[in-house]
């Protein structure tokens, strides 16, 4: 087990240049493995959970290289090892994007219930809903989602009872594959969603909608290959160093930035006085003057999103005044609470809602991550406290963050990673 050990007390100050999105990534690795030719992929961030999803489609019997730090080449198999171990997919949730597009291309697809953080309930019902509306066979066994098809997925129009992301992504991946035209609706509109399609559409799959509430797939027989596709920048790591430059009060440039992608994050920084300047793919954050609360409820794309409440919740414990948090999407994303209390923070949990009463600053202790984004959080309240701050369980961290030591080291930040017993 590692700890980063952080002193904090000094304001962001520079560049940071923005890496490939974690979520995005995912997906499109995925959806690799429906590509007759081989696919470059360029931007993608080196994190945990991409390498955990390269090590699971390698078992599956894709080949993937490396040929730089951010970019690979994969090319899928013919016949593929179609149940992926237990382990390795537990490992993190979005292996259940591995269901629509095996099943789609080679008719046969066993995968173990996911995991990933314990943030609430996740269910699979809806990708279930969807792969059986266009004949598939799905069923439950023993912890795995089992499907089969007899000859080729049929298209149909599924309605979505809750604009799930990962369900709107698997079953828009098995449509392309799928006999005539595939109608979603209701479906997520996540700029990952887009890139998604994006990426499909150069493979040669015929998709339109995407971002949009309805989503069009006309089936086509197979799929190519990819000569290079770049994965769009990390909206969720933008926001989390651009509410890090607020809640230190400091100057930064964001490089490698889609400025409409974190639009409801701008937005609510600006509500509570922080400049927030766009430049093409560049954002300048500048917070020096006083700064106000801000209520925030969660909500699917373009609402604000449910991974930056945590780092906003950091953020506001310092921020004079009362600012009131709902979280609409997972239940149990307030864990991060009851660590920032021990750094000095005072927020109450009731539900769905926390209030965070905001405080003169926090200390530097002992912490740890209880998932993703809250092990951001407690990055950003780390830089914002007074004195040294340890910081448990970075395996969390580095699930979804590429070199973030080294780009707050070039930030002016005191940081380092320690191997630890416990």
């Amino acid at each position: 087990m590692d700890k980063l050990i952080i002193n904090g007390g000094q304001p962001l100050q520079g560049k940071v240049r923005i890496s490939g999105a974690k979520n995005a990534a995912l997906a499109i690795l995925c959806a690799s493995l429906m590509a007759g030719d081989e696919v470059v992929l360029e931007n993608i961030p080196d994190i945990s959970d991409v390498r955990v999803m390269i090590d699971i489609i390698k078992y599956i019997g894709a080949e993937v290289n490396w040929l730089s730090n951010s970019s690979l080449s994969i090319i899928a198999p013919d016949v593929i090892v179609a149940d992926p171990p237990c382990a390795l997919v537990k490992k993190l949730r979005a292996s259940n994007l591995l269901l629509g597009p095996v099943l789609a291309r080679f008719g046969f697809a066993k995968v173990s219930l996911p995991g990933g953080c314990n943030i609430g309930v996740r269910p699979m019902d809806l990708h279930f809903k969807g792969l059986a509306g266009m004949g598939a066979q799905i069923r439950l066994e023993s912890g795995f989602a089992v499907g089969h098809i007899s000859d080729r997925l049929k298209g149909a129009r599924i309605y979505l009872d809750f604009p799930s992301v990962g369900a709107t992504e698997n079953i828009m991946m098995a449509a392309c594959l799928a006999e005539g035209q595939t109608v979603l609706e209701n479906v997520a509109k996540e700029p990952e969603i887009v890139d998604l399609a994006n990426f499909l559409n150069c493979l040669g799959a015929k998709v339109r909608g995407a971002g949009t509430d309805v989503i069009k797939v006309e089936g086509v027989p197979k799929l190519g290959g990819c000569v290079r596709y770049a994965v769009i920048p990390d909206r969720i790591e933008s926001g989390t160093f651009m509410v890090a430059a607020a809640a230190t009060r400091g100057r930064l440039v964001l490089e490698n930035v889609i400025p409409l992608h974190v639009e409801p994050i701008c937005a609510k920084l600006r509500e509570a006085g922080v400049q927030v300047d766009e430049d093409d793919d560049k954002l300048t954050v500048v917070a020096g003057g006083k700064l106000n609360p801000v209520d925030i409820k969660t909500m699917p794309y373009p609402g604000f999103p449910t991974d930056m409440q945590s780092q906003m919740m950091a953020f506001l414990s310092t921020v004079e005044g009362t600012s009131i948090i709902i979280e609409n999407i997972f239940e149990n994303r307030f864990q991060i609470a009851d660590e920032l209390i021990r750094m000095g923070a005072n927020i109450k949990v009731e539900g769905r809602m926390a209030v965070v009463e905001g405080v003169a600053g926090l200390y530097g202790t002992k912490v740890k991550a209880t998932d993703l984004r809250a092990g951001a959080a407690l990055v950003i309240a780390a830089l914002m406290a007074k004195g040294q701050t340890e910081i448990y369980n970075t395996h969390f961290i580095d699930r979804g963050y590429h070199m973030l030591e080294e780009k707050l080291t070039n930030l002016g930040v005191e940081i380092k990673r320690e191997h630890c017993l416990t």
